[in-house]
């Protein structure tokens, strides 16, 4: 098989914003790759990261802030690096993203179609005509009826399901070599949802792309995602193939995490939620961020941080209980046979 190609790599990247009340440390050193043809999707807690990692990767970040470390590198150049006018030649053709809320990313006063002709217009340097009917074919493509009307309409005449199939169409409307995906599915009803991950699924293998995905979903990652990265308070504390973190996880926060998976969930009984909230990131974290909120929290976990632990050439935690001289805990009963569970719920 060919050796797998890393189209885009993340190291050590560190990211504050400056505030009134001080620094906060949104992102704390993280380190992953993407790989031709994947779809990596990172999960984790509201506030936990994921979204601020995408958005400097777009290096569309607020004005506040700072990438203090790091590495981006993508075709052999490091993105945090890059002038505004450099980034704009990669923006929309070779990563391309697709936000959470279409509504507040669509411009109202526009027609879908010129939206998604403007892109192919300044990448692809069409004429208006073509880059309109390329702008048509994928209204069609994304599975929007009436194409030729719709193209004429404005994003208040849409369902938000309709509003999310244009911002995808926009988002693959220069075949880019990296979509990212900002929760695509979190204002849809169910079925919409389904489609919409089935019609993400379609163009990756139509553009031969990979994607990045970002959701606190874990259905969402147990049907999209070949590898999974876990973050908490701006840290990955867990990385592995979608496989290895449904079989084998390894840290309490990802046990956690799956445990309150709706279906997991025994009949009539009470779901379980994470007790706590994450820390603030105002303050400089002693040890492992998750302790406070860790019933397998040991004493080392108050005072240092711990390392990421290898357990395959692809699966990474970082846990005091993976050292050798830590006690042996068991997982919680409710995830130990998560794999038979899964694969009946999601078709593993």
């Amino acid at each position: 098989s060919t050796p797998e190609v890393k189209l885009l790599q993340v190291k050590n990247l560190k990211v504050h914003f400056k505030t009134f009340g001080g620094e906060v440390q949104a992102v704390r050193g993280v380190t992953f790759d993407l790989h031709k043809g994947e779809t990596l999707a990172i999960v984790g807690e509201s506030g936990s990261g994921k979204s601020v990692a995408c958005k400097t990767i777009m290096r569309i970040m607020s004005s506040n802030a700072l990438i203090k470390d790091g590495e981006i590198l993508f075709d052999g150049k490091d993105l945090t690096k890059l002038s505004e006018k450099e980034m704009e030649s990669i923006r929309g053709k070779d990563i391309a993203m697709i936000f959470q809320d279409p509504m507040t990313s669509l411009n109202p006063t526009t027609t879908i179609g010129k939206q998604i002709a403007e892109g192919i217009i300044k990448h692809q340097g069409l004429s208006k005509e073509e880059a309109m009917k390329k702008a048509i074919e994928l209204i069609d493509l994304v599975g929007i009826p009436f194409p030729e009307k719709r193209a004429k309409q404005y994003p208040h005449q849409f369902s938000g399901g309709m509003r999310q199939r244009s911002m995808i169409a926009m988002g693959m409307s220069c075949e880019p070599k990296i979509l990212l995906a900002d929760e695509p599915t979190t204002a849809l009803d169910v079925t919409i949802q389904a489609q919409i991950l089935d019609l993400l699924q379609d163009i990756k293998t139509k553009i031969d792309g990979s994607i990045l995905l970002i959701t606190h979903d874990l259905g969402v990652i147990a049907e999209m995602a070949d590898y999974v990265v876990v973050m908490y308070a701006g840290k990955v504390i867990e990385k592995g193939t979608v496989y290895e973190i449904f079989q084998d996880p390894k840290h309490p926060y990802t046990w956690a995490l799956l445990s309150s998976l709706p279906q997991l969930a025994q009949r009539n009984t009470k779901l379980f939620s994470i007790t706590g909230t994450p820390p603030s990131l105002y303050n400089k974290i002693v040890g492992d961020a998750f302790a406070p909120r860790n019933p397998y929290c040991l004493k080392v976990d108050t005072l240092a941080e711990p390392p990421m632990f290898q357990i395959t050439d692809t699966h990474y935690a970082a846990t005091w209980l993976l050292d050798p001289r830590a006690p042996k805990v068991e997982k919680p009963e409710i995830i130990q046979n998560i794999h038979e569970k899964l694969m009946d719920a999601f078709n593993i």
